[in-house]
């Protein structure tokens, strides 16, 4: 395919705006999407509210039931899917396939969600005044829901959308980031054969700002769910009115490595942390604190492995390392590095920049005040700061206006636990780095990193509405 046309009731949608989507390495198109204008987006949201009805009368086990054949046939066209999103997101083909395989197991975890979809019985007599009542609580769906998405993982961050809203009942509009909607488009084709009904899964392509806004203000929308930066969530949040919102919105995650901390295991899962997709993930390792008695051994094995990273085409099967989104994404990273080394940093390896691709960097001695420790970089940096005493790395995690995900190395279970009550995130990992996740887990932060949970059995919970029903 060259072309691929939008979605919407079940029929591809072309419009006379065409749009070439680009390999961000090189420049060259890997395909031609088509932008939405008031026209698609309008038919988009009637359509899933026509089909609203089918979808919420559908049975537990239907609704599983496509959701297991989307699962077997993204299984079946996993190289398909995983070339697709190398190509337009510029990820490593290697991670690219991780990215499949994680979007298979979000598919199966949201099937056996829909099949555990269920109320409970309120104890009404417990009140003197309701002797002879019984109550039932029960779950169910919502409506429409818009479903906003990011370039970074543009098929599992989706899935992590569409699947529970289709184990709920519910049915989607999805705009998929304007830089990597071929896969939104091939996975709304799989959806169409595990026989997903007409209008139950629509995508509209194109800008984000005026489509964002469409759904936002538009009444038949019940539910936005977003991942993306603070900015357009604070904006979504603030359009949306009483509309139901889960924001998944980032963050500058941080680590803390202990004196005692097993640096054979810490290094390599740091490096990987850092610098996976050019460090464009939303739990990447940005802000290491490491104890100062073993800073210096430690940054310089993580610079020493970073050098080896093998930097080349999304493609190529030996690439571990891309481009960023943009070239000017990657003229930002090179000003904020060029900032904190101005302000007293000392880069060790990397930071030079060709076109859009940044070399891996690691910094040190980075201000709390530079944008490469206040802000989310999103990019192949991270800064590796030390500490004398565990509380005041605690401190240092906390000066932060995230709370996504936070990490600990340490052998002292005392000083995990004790440290993990005390940073203020939405999820701590001891021995282990921010950046982990497995698709069936809760998932979300605090503070600037959003609101909301992610994970299916989570995101569910959030897309449905409880009703009481006493006799």
């Amino acid at each position: 395919m060259n072309e691929f046309p939008m979605y919407i009731g079940g029929q591809d949608v072309r419009t006379a705006n065409p749009q070439d989507v680009r390999i961000p390495f090189d420049g060259s198109v890997a395909g031609t999407i088509f932008h939405a204008g008031p026209e698609q987006v309008d038919a988009a949201i009637e359509a899933a509210r026509k089909a609203f009805p089918t979808m919420r009368a559908m049975s537990r086990h239907e609704r599983s039931s496509i959701l297991y054949k989307a699962h077997h046939l993204l299984g079946e066209r996993r190289e398909t899917m995983a070339q697709a999103i190398a190509s337009e997101s510029g990820k490593p083909i290697r991670e690219a396939r991780g990215e499949v395989e994680r979007g298979m197991m979000t598919l199966l975890f949201s099937a056996e969600e829909a099949h555990r979809l269920h109320g409970e019985e309120v104890p009404m007599d417990a009140h003197p005044g309701a002797k002879g009542k019984t109550g039932l609580l029960l779950r169910e769906p919502l409506g429409v829901i818009a479903a906003i998405t990011p370039f970074n993982f543009p098929l599992n961050l989706s899935l992590h959308k569409i699947g529970p809203a289709i184990a709920a009942g519910n049915t989607i509009v999805h705009k998929p980031a304007s830089t990597t909607p071929i896969s939104a488009v091939l996975l709304a084709r799989i959806f169409l054969d595990a026989g997903l009904p007409a209008g139950a899964l629509n995508v509209i392509t194109g800008p984000g700002g005026t489509i964002g806004d469409a759904l936002c203000f538009d009444p038949r929308i019940a539910m936005i769910t977003f991942t993306g930066s603070p900015e357009v969530g604070q904006r979504i949040r603030n359009l949306a009115g009483m509309k139901r919102v889960t924001l998944e919105l980032g963050s500058n995650s941080a680590v803390i490595i202990e004196p005692d901390a097993d640096l054979d295991k810490a290094v390599p899962k740091c490096v990987a942390g850092s610098f996976a997709h050019s460090g464009q993930v939303c739990i990447s390792v940005q802000r290491i604190f490491a104890h100062e008695d073993i800073r210096d051994e430690f940054a310089g094995r993580m610079a020493e492995l970073a050098g080896k990273l093998r930097i080349g085409h999304p493609l190529d099967e030996a690439t571990e390392v891309s481009s960023l989104i943009t070239e000017t994404e990657a003229k930002r990273i090179e000003t904020w590095i060029g900032e904190a080394r101005d302000a007293g940093a000392t880069v060790l390896t990397g930071g030079g920049r060709q076109g859009a691709t940044i070399t891996p960097a690691i910094l040190t001695d980075v201000p709390a005040g530079a944008n490469l420790n206040a802000r989310e970089a999103f990019g192949p940096v991270v800064s590796v700061n030390s500490y004398r005493t565990l509380d005041d790395a605690i401190d240092m995690v906390n000066n932060s206006d995230y709370g996504l995900q936070a990490g600990m190395y340490t052998r002292d279970l005392e000083k995990a636990f004790r440290t993990a009550r005390a940073v203020h995130v939405g999820g701590f990992h001891i021995n282990e780095i921010p950046a982990f996740r497995v698709d069936q887990m809760p998932y979300g932060g605090v503070k600037l990193s959003g609101t909301g949970r992610e994970g299916p059995r989570y995101a569910v919970e959030e897309m449905t509405e409880l009703k009481l029903i006493t006799w």
